[in-house]
């Protein structure tokens, strides 16, 4: 006899543990659940009192949905933090660049390549975060990310030359590939499955926060002589990561990657704390027994006691199953796809956007860039709020088509602009709310929702390194599309490449209906059965 879990739809049951055999008896599916959380919690719980169940005729244990746990939402907070770093080097550089490159005496394609290299560094950091998090664990992961923003943070702003600067953003890159990963991934395995969308949204939400902090940092310093300006907006990126290096001190470790290393004991503290009841903290901590225990089974090297992630890569990249390929495409496109829509570089070059299109006072750019972060911000909080009661796809749906809508309407104002000579005030407006559009619409869906989805979708054994591998595609295309949008963009015009970003919003949006499931509500042990071989006909993916 097996058991496994299911999620009802109704919104006041959470857990369930029920029979994959249907010819079982509800007599026997009673005796066989109580036999199998008796045995999965004896470890965890040595000589408590055993959890009094609130229980229906089919074993079925309930309770009304509370609210957000507060220990969770301070964990998910404190974890995010670390996000603020890249929101803040995104929004920062896209000012500070106007001043590196009068300073400095650098190119256009230098520029670029300052820009961009953070990112394909990045890639550095997402690649080898998965498997260090499941050898030092979830929170010290956390500190490294922030240890290595810093130690770049500095770098940038102390460097006297170029070469200087790109050194400090090439370790700042690697924190940042580490933050992607790990801010998400902590936060889900944390989370309560009804609040995971919210809390594991927060580092979209922070990396929002971030992009405005560094808008701000870029009117308020622009004032500055030349050369130190640029280097206070880049050098004020210390301070998130110090913030976080002390906040970690009190968070909690991932329950999940305790139960990994076998000490139920100490998840089963946290879980305590992360869940409304004693009942509940049990059951999630059953559940989380059980998927280690399949993935000891599917590892014959090792136990649960000393998991490192061996032979994941080997098992996403050589021998996927059919479900794990599923996972894998999900995931891989929405990653592929969030930095295919150009968000990134939109953010990191709007300056020359807006220059192009007739605003020409570096005051007045700083000016606008900030009335952009400020509708970013806005609608990211929006949709994170949303994310547990609407849903994933319909948020990403709407997100996609929207940006879709938007970037249409920007190359067509930017083709307009391009080939007036008065540059009428209605145009430049147009431009300006068709960019705050599609950075809002992006904060809408795809902003949150990869980070989101990324996290949640992998099974236990493959979680980090699933997951960091997903984000690595997200760095190397973003690092990729910073790195040529201004020399495309000269040669098919800003208009043509925004016209050409909508396209790919339109395949986008097409991708998402067919192959990216819902995920709402479901425990992270469930998820995996949207991507069986037997799902809804409506959920069909291959």
């Amino acid at each position: 006899m097996q058991f496994s879990s299911a999620l009802d739809s109704q919104k006041d049951v959470y857990y369930h543990l029920l029979p994959n055999s249907e010819s079982s008896s509800p007599s026997e599916i009673d005796l066989e659940n109580e036999r199998g959380k008796k045995k999965l919690l004896k470890e965890a719980d040595k000589g408590g009192d055993q959890p009094q169940e609130q229980s229906t005729s089919q074993g079925v244990s309930t309770h009304k949905s509370p609210g957000i746990n507060k220990y969770a939402l301070a964990g998910a907070v404190l974890a995010s933090t670390n996000s603020v770093l890249l929101g803040y080097d995104i929004g920062v550089m896209s000012g500070a660049v106007l001043y590196i490159k009068d300073d400095l005496n650098i190119s256009s394609t230098e520029v670029e390549i300052l820009v961009g290299c953070l990112n394909v560094c990045s890639l550095i950091g997402s690649l080898a975060s998965g498997r260090t998090s499941d050898y030092i664990g979830r929170r010290y992961t956390i500190v490294l990310a922030a240890a290595t923003f810093l130690i770049g943070a500095l770098l940038m702003g102390l460097a006297p030359s170029f070469l200087s600067l790109m050194a400090g953003r090439v370790i700042a890159g690697i924190g940042v590939g580490y933050s992607l990963m790990i801010a998400p991934l902590y936060t889900a395995e944390l989370s309560p499955a009804m609040s995971r969308g919210l809390l594991s949204s927060l580092p979209e939400v922070f990396i929002n926060i971030g992009i405005l902090l560094g808008y701000i940092s870029n009117y308020t310093l622009s004032g500055l002589p030349q050369n130190m300006n640029w280097r206070l907006m880049l050098g004020l990126a210390a301070l998130p990561a110090i913030i976080v290096a002390v906040g970690v001190m009190v968070m909690p470790e991932s329950p999940r990657w305790l139960v990994m290393k076998s000490r139920y004991r100490e998840a089963k503290q946290v879980l305590m704390k992360t869940s409304d009841t004693e009942e509940e903290a049990e059951l999630r901590l059953v559940e989380m027994i059980k998927a280690a225990s399949d993935m000891t089974h599917m590892s014959s090297s090792s136990s649960s006691g000393n998991w490192r992630g061996q032979g994941a890569w080997r098992e996403l990249l050589l021998t996927p199953s059919r479900p794990i390929r599923r996972i894998l495409v999900a995931a891989v496109g929405i990653n592929f796809f969030m930095q295919a829509s150009g968000n990134d570089a939109v953010v990191y070059y709007c300056p020359e956007v807006f220059k192009e299109a007739g605003i020409h006072s570096k005051k007045e750019l700083m000016g606008v860039t900030v009335i952009m972060g400020v509708a970013k911000t806005s609608f990211v909080l929006v949709s994170a709020l949303f994310l547990d009661r609407c849903g994933r796809r319909p948020l990403l749906l709407l997100g996609s088509l929207g940006m879709a809508f938007s970037l249409a309407t920007l190359g067509v104002g930017s083709s307009y602009l391009g080939q007036s000579h008065d540059k009428p005030v209605w145009a430049i407006g147009l431009c300006v709310v068709a960019v705050c559009a599609t950075v809002s619409f992006f904060s809408i869906g795809l902003g949150p929702v990869t980070w989101v989805y990324s996290s949640e979708i992998f099974p236990m054994r493959l979680r980090a390194q699933g997951t960091s591998l997903a984000i690595s595609v997200n760095r190397l295309v973003s690092g990729l599309v910073s790195m040529t949008f201004l020399s495309i963009s000269n040669q098919i015009t800003f208009g043509g490449m925004f016209l050409v970003l909508g396209g790919i919003m339109v395949v986008a949006t097409v991708f998402f209906y067919f192959f990216l499931p819902e995920t709402k509500g479901k425990t992270l042990e469930e998820i995996g059965s949207l991507f069986e071989d037997k799902v809804e006909d409506n959920q069909k993916l291959f």
